[in-house]
C-alpha cells in the first residue's frame, strides 16, 4: 500500500509530479541519563529529517519530550495533539519507533482517532487507518510490549527500594541538609550536607526552646544561609516545617508506610526530635474558644419549627435579640427580644416545684459533693434579706444531677398566639441536669411570684472592709 507521501499527480504535459506532503516530527527520552548515553534527542532528530528528506516531506514542527511516557500528559505530546487537530492537512507524523511515541494505551488510543499516518522510521513500518489488519494487530502487541517493560521496571525499581529501605539504607533522593554519596560497601547512601547541616541542627535547637515560632525560625534559618542547593532560593516557612516533622533527620526514616532504622549519619539526636514533635503537637493543638458575650438564655432554649438551638445576638451594643441557628437549614423562626424570653420563663418558673429532699441533698439524686452551690433554705416571713452568715451554715455543698418542672409536659410557647414573637422558642428546663443558673435567678427575680434564692451577699464583707458597723 502507498502511503500519503507517495502520491504523484500529472501536469498538464503529462509527466509524472510528487506532491509535498507536510509533516510533523516527535523525538522523546525518558530522562538525562537516557540522553547521556546516546538515546539523545539530537540524533532522533537527525534520523526524523533525513527521512522526512528522502520521502519529500515538509516538516512543518517538531515536537520534543524529556520525560517518561508512562502516564498521559507530556508538555510536547499534548502540544502536537493540539496542533494536529487544529491543522487539518497535517496528518503524518515521524517517530522513531513506537516505544519513543507512547508507553500507555489512551495514548495509542487517543493518536488511532485522529485518523494519522505513523512512520516509525527504524521499524519500517507505517500505521493509518488503511493497513492491514496484521500490521494493526503486531502494532497493537508493541505498544502492550513497551507498557509492559515500563510496568515491569517500575515494579523492579520499587522492589529495590524496599529492599534498601529494609538495609537501612535511605533509596531515593537526598533531603535538604544530606547528600547522596557512595557509601564504604559500595552502595548508594546519603551524608549530612557540610554547609546545611549545622544549620538544620541550630533549627531543631532552637524550637526545643519554645522561645521561637515557625516564621521567626524561618526568618532566623534563611539569615544562617539555608536554601535550596540547585535554585539557589531562600526556604519558605512551609519547608520549614517539612524538615522538623521528618523523621530522617534523627538517623531513622520511614518509608512505606513503616519506621526504618538508618544505616547514615543522624543531624540530631532521637530524644531531640521527639522534644521537637511534641512542642509542634502543643502548639498544633486547638485551643478552646472563649465567647465574647455571655448571654443568659445560651443553651436553654430551642426552635420550636426545627429543634435548633437558639443563639444570642447583640445588636447596636444594647439589644439582645434571639434567633435560630439553623443547623439543619432555613428556617422560618424569626428574631426574638430577650425581654419576651424574659417574660416567658418568668410564667414558667412560677410552675416549677423542688422537692425538700432535693434541696437540702438527702435527695438520692444529690451524688457526692463535687461543686459547691450556696442556697438559702429560709427566708424571714417580714420579706427582710436573710442574715448572710446564717444563709452561709443553712448552705449545702452537693452536685444537681436532675430536677423537675411543675408540669411533667415540657412547655413550648409553639401553641401561643401567632402574634407572640417567641412562638416558635421551646423551654429546654425538662432535660436540665441543674436548676437554674444564677443569671436567670437574678434576671426574673424582681419580675417573679417564686421567691429566688438568695445569692451570697458581699454587702456585709464590704461594709466591714470600709469600716462600717
Amino acid at each position: 500500500m502507498a502511503s500519503r507521501c507517495n502520491v504523484v499527480h500529472k501536469d498538464q504535459s503529462g509527466a509524472q509530479r510528487r506532491t509535498s506532503v507536510s509533516a510533523v516530527l516527535y523525538a522523546r527520552v525518558s530522562s538525562k541519563d537516557q540522553e547521556r548515553e546516546g538515546f539523545s534527542i539530537p540524533a532522533q532528530l537527525q534520523l526524523l529529517r533525513g527521512y522526512a528528506a528522502s520521502r519529500g516531506l515538509t516538516v512543518l514542527k517538531e515536537f520534543v519530550d524529556v520525560e517518561t511516557a508512562k502516564q498521559a500528559g507530556r508538555t510536547g505530546f499534548g502540544e502536537m495533539l493540539a496542533f494536529l487537530r487544529k491543522d487539518k492537512t497535517c496528518r503524518i507524523l515521524l517517530v522513531e519507533k513506537t516505544d519513543r511515541l507512547y508507553r500507555n494505551l489512551k495514548d495509542w488510543v487517543t493518536l488511532d482517532e485522529l485518523d494519522l499516518e505513523i512512520h516509525l522510521v527504524k521499524e519500517n513500518i507505517v500505521i493509518s487507518q488503511d493497513s492491514r489488519s496484521s500490521e494493526k494487530f503486531m502494532h497493537g502487541i508493541k505498544v502492550l510490549m513497551a507498557k509492559n517493560y515500563i510496568d515491569n521496571l517500575s515494579e523492579e525499581t520499587k522492589k529495590g527500594m524496599f529492599e534498601k529501605a529494609r538495609q537501612g539504607i535511605w533509596p531515593s533522593y537526598a533531603p535538604l541538609g544530606y547528600l547522596n554519596v557512595m557509601g564504604a560497601d559500595g552502595k548508594r547512601t546519603i551524608a549530612p550536607n557540610p554547609e546545611l547541616a549545622p544549620i538544620i541542627r541550630r533549627m531543631f535547637e532552637r524550637y526545643a526552646t519554645g522561645h521561637h515560632s515557625l516564621k521567626v525560625l524561618a526568618k532566623l534559618a534563611r539569615q544562617d544561609g539555608l536554601q535550596y542547593p540547585k535554585s539557589k532560593l531562600p526556604v519558605p516557612t512551609s519547608t520549614v516545617h517539612k524538615i522538623l516533622r521528618n523523621r530522617i533527620y534523627s538517623g531513622d526514616f520511614d518509608f512505606d508506610g513503616k519506621t526504618h532504622a538508618g544505616k547514615y549519619e543522624a543531624i540530631v539526636t532521637r530524644e531531640l526530635w521527639q522534644e521537637v514533635q511534641d512542642r509542634l503537637d502543643g502548639r498544633s493543638r486547638q485551643k478552646p474558644r472563649k465567647a465574647r458575650h455571655e448571654f443568659a438564655f445560651s443553651n436553654l432554649i430551642r426552635c420550636g419549627h426545627c429543634g435548633c438551638a437558639m443563639v444570642g445576638e447583640l445588636k447596636k451594643q444594647q439589644y439582645v435579640y434571639y434567633h435560630c441557628s439553623r443547623y439543619k437549614g432555613r428556617c422560618p423562626e424569626p428574631y426574638t427580644r430577650e425581654e419576651v424570653l424574659e417574660k416567658r420563663f418568668s410564667e414558667l418558673l412560677r410552675r416549677l416545684t423542688f422537692p425538700k429532699d432535693v434541696w437540702n441533698g438527702s435527695s438520692p439524686h444529690c451524688a457526692k459533693a463535687t461543686t459547691t452551690r450556696r442556697l438559702s433554705t429560709t427566708r424571714p416571713s417580714d420579706g427582710s434579706r436573710p442574715n448572710t452568715a446564717a444563709s452561709r451554715t443553712a448552705s449545702t455543698r452537693c452536685t444537681w444531677t436532675s430536677w423537675t418542672a411543675g408540669s411533667t409536659t415540657p412547655f413550648s410557647t409553639a401553641s401561643q398566639p401567632s402574634g407572640a414573637r417567641s412562638r416558635t422558642a421551646s423551654c429546654a428546663t425538662s432535660r436540665r441536669t441543674s436548676p437554674p443558673t444564677a443569671s436567670i435567678l437574678r434576671k426574673v427575680s424582681n419580675s417573679c411570684a417564686w421567691p429566688a434564692a438568695p445569692m451570697p451577699c458581699s454587702r456585709g464583707r464590704n461594709r466591714r472592709k470600709n469600716g462600717a458597723s
